[in-house]
């Protein structure tokens, strides 16, 4: 249980890869703070937790990533509830296809609020805790579209590198408090967001793919929980692709 003790918020963890990420950190021991809009699929979320570890403690928060209020209240719940905050896994996104000259600037805010300002704001609340405690690892769910970007999804790509700079610029702002920041990118996931790909796409997407497959939100998981272990403990600033092998 290598995390027994430990606390770990998650931003968007009613399905897919957060609700994966919130399962394998509850499986290893750690308390959870589910954060969401979706209170009935973050109770299923939390259900499953405690299906992977007998007497798991979490907590169900919902509220607006976006609403930087919302994401302090959640962070002082979850020290609140748990006595401290270890770590912080920002996986909350939104994705919209659109050519540029079609692009509405409503489509724009949005994305920009919930892909990228609302880890801003996370980073922001979990530093506290963490900087008292002298320890934390925050990780940042990004897109291997953030690194090679793609035609007709230049907002999302734009939303999901400005993680990345994020990553790196607050890597070298909180190492001295022994606060590590990741960013994790994601190749062609199953989730619900990708089940609305054109087939066109996702067979464009698989046949780049070195591993000849679709990856499946534990596939990146696994990662996330390797960057919030000590096995980590001296790595920050980095991006991990996990993408089966399309970006080289």
């Amino acid at each position: 249980m290598m995390f027994e003790g430990k606390a770990a918020l998650i931003t968007g963890a009613s399905r897919g890869i957060g609700r994966a990420i919130a399962v394998d950190l509850a499986k290893h021991g750690a308390s959870i703070a589910l954060a969401g809009r979706d209170r009935p699929a973050l109770e299923e979320t939390a259900a499953a937790c405690r299906e992977a570890q007998d007497g798991h403690e979490s907590i169900v928060m919902t509220g607006d990533v976006a609403d930087r209020g919302a994401v302090d209240s959640f962070v002082a719940q979850t020290v609140e509830k748990f006595g401290r905050l270890d770590f912080a896994i920002g996986n909350a996104g939104q994705s919209q296809d659109g050519l540029i000259l079609r692009l509405r600037s409503d489509v724009l805010d949005q994305l920009l609020s919930v892909n990228l300002k609302s880890a801003f704001f996370l980073c922001a609340a979990s530093a506290k805790p963490m900087m008292k405690q002298h320890a934390g690892s925050i990780v940042l769910i990004s897109s291997i579209v953030g690194i090679t970007g793609n035609p007709g999804q230049a907002v999302y790509a734009a939303s999901k590198a400005g993680l990345l700079g994020l990553t790196k610029s607050l890597a070298k702002e909180l190492g001295s408090r022994n606060i590590r920041v990741n960013a994790v990118a994601p190749g062609l996931i199953e989730t619900a967001m990708t089940e609305k790909m054109p087939d066109a796409a996702r067979e464009f997407l698989l046949k780049q793919t070195a591993l000849g497959r679709a990856g499946r939100p534990e596939d990146v998981s696994g990662v996330v929980r390797f960057l919030c272990s000590d096995a980590a403990a001296y790595v920050t600033g980095q991006t991990l692709v996990v993408d089966g092998g399309v970006v080289m």
